[in-house]
């Protein structure tokens, strides 16, 4: 390990620590409230775009990140972005040994944070971050957030690059759309163990469990014919990147087809599809719904009755899954999501 570095690098360029760059990226921000005489509801909202438009985006904090790294650093976690390493996804897992708490300096560390927290919405990101510290407080002797770890695909500036962020119940990416047709840059995950490793019915305290609700909405919509086709007893099994494997052309997919939805039906798996995307940044849900749409006739929902906690028939694990997606969350024994969505073919 290269230590724990409690300051940044002195030999560093003042201009290059976190707090000089924020200061340069919002200075000079004037907010409406200051301004007299007071300003028509339209001036005051194009001010706050503009103040918005100003926010360093993750790709900015990237490039930042990736200027004040050390040679030892680059060593243990950057790569040259045709690395195979790049596309990997897991469940649980680091995907380098530089750990955000130990390989890092402060000002790194609160920049890593920086970067996870603005790849999600302003309603979620405070939710994830919450989710992240806790899961990974139980799975690496309560460092929690600090346990996660990071890699660095290409170089920010010179071409194509991928910044990735991996620990217990998550895998995010942030590619500055380097990866054309891919939504997020790549396959990721998402998960929470809130009430302990076996959840309850319900899913109390989990951040998640709102999307399956939004999901069995859409199970209750549909008739005798199409709950038939949409109930299975073979839901995918956990493998690492195969989870989010796409079947083949010839292979069809789990449940029922959208294609024989009726228009409220449609709406309603419009709504599934919006309620998974919003813990993100728009910038990458604009572009998951693009992909999306490409292939909304040929999508299908599955839901697994044979992973039914409680036996309810509230469905704990079920599926979208398309030509070139697969949205899976398995609710059961607490809640794993992988997500992987493409350009259709």
């Amino acid at each position: 390990m290269l230590g724990q570095p409690q300051h940044a690098d002195s030999s560093r360029p003042a201009e290059l620590t976190r707090r000089k760059f924020l200061e340069t990226t919002t200075a000079g921000i004037v907010t409406a409230s200051a301004l007299s005489p007071p300003l028509s509801p339209a001036t005051v909202k194009a001010a706050e775009a503009a103040e918005a438009a100003k926010k360093p985006t993750p790709e900015t904090l990237v490039g930042h990140f990736y200027k004040t790294l050390t040679e030892p650093q680059k060593k243990i976690m950057t790569f040259p972005f045709g690395h195979p390493l790049r596309q990997a996804v897991n469940n649980n897992w680091n995907i380098t040994k530089a750990t955000v708490g130990t390989d890092f300096s402060k000002d790194q560390q609160a920049m890593i944070r920086d970067i996870f927290k603005s790849l999600h919405s302003e309603k979620f990101s405070g939710k994830v971050l919450t989710q992240v510290e806790s899961d990974n407080r139980q799975a690496n002797r309560r460092r929690g957030f600090d346990g996660c770890s990071v890699a660095l695909f290409g170089q920010p500036g010179s071409g194509k690059f991928e910044f990735v962020f991996s620990g217990r119940h998550v895998t995010r990416r942030c590619d500055g759309d380097s990866v054309k047709g891919a939504a997020f840059g790549g396959p990721i995950f998402y998960g929470h163990a809130a009430g302990g490793f076996n959840e309850k019915p319900g899913h109390p305290g989990n951040i998640y469990w709102y999307q399956a609700k939004r999901a069995n909405a859409l199970f209750q919509a549909l008739d005798g014919k199409q709950r038939k086709l949409a109930l299975r007893n073979d839901a995918r099994p956990e493998q690492k990147k195969k989870t989010v494997q796409f079947h083949a052309r010839n292979v069809a997919p789990h449940g029922v087809p959208v294609a024989d939805f009726s228009d409220d039906q449609k709406n309603l798996a419009r709504k599934v599809i919006a309620d998974v995307l919003a813990p993100f940044r728009k910038v990458d849900v604009d572009e998951c719904m693009k992909l999306v749409e490409a292939q909304f006739d040929k999508l299908h929902f599955a839901y697994y009755q044979n992973m039914d906690i409680g036996n309810d028939r509230v469905w704990d694990v079920w599926q979208i899954e398309g030509p070139a997606m697969v949205w899976y969350f398995r609710g059961k024994p607490h809640v794993h999501t992988w997500v992987h969505i493409r350009k259709p073919a």
